[in-house]
């Protein structure tokens, strides 16, 4: 038996898989300029920070200045060390928000293909007990 592949299957099923590119592009797009504004603010504030603390260290002529200098150096370190491991989960979380809806728009892709494939099936096992 030979099933023909007519002209508008072949555009539906055209438009339907450049529907699915477009909303793919668009999630992983947009889950991109998420992770690179979060990753670009994170830099931006530890920079300042460091560069704060770089300022006030500059400024530094006598050891006692220094000796309080330290306490502020730790505390710059340790908010950098805090804003990075606050960016990774947040470019985690983003991620896989990104990941759950390109899930979802694959099982949505393959419960469909599923349902076509039956109904042609079906289809054709009408036509063979005919």
């Amino acid at each position: 038996m030979n099933l023909q592949f007519n002209n508008e299957q072949f555009s539906a099923a055209t438009r339907q898989f450049a529907d699915t590119a477009a909303k793919i592009n668009t999630i992983a797009i947009e889950s991109a300029q998420a992770v690179f504004t979060a990753q670009l603010n994170a830099v931006q504030e530890r920079a300042t920070a460091t560069f704060a603390f770089l300022t006030e260290a500059a400024q530094v002529r006598d050891l006692e200045t220094a000796k309080t200098l330290w306490p502020k150096g730790v505390q710059v370190a340790r908010e950098n060390v805090e804003r990075a491991v606050s960016t990774t989960q947040e470019v985690a979380e983003k991620t896989t928000k990104a990941a759950e809806q390109l899930g979802l728009i694959a099982k949505g892709q393959f419960e469909d293909a599923t349902a076509k494939a039956e109904q042609a099936v079906q289809k054709v096992t009408k036509a063979v007990r005919k």
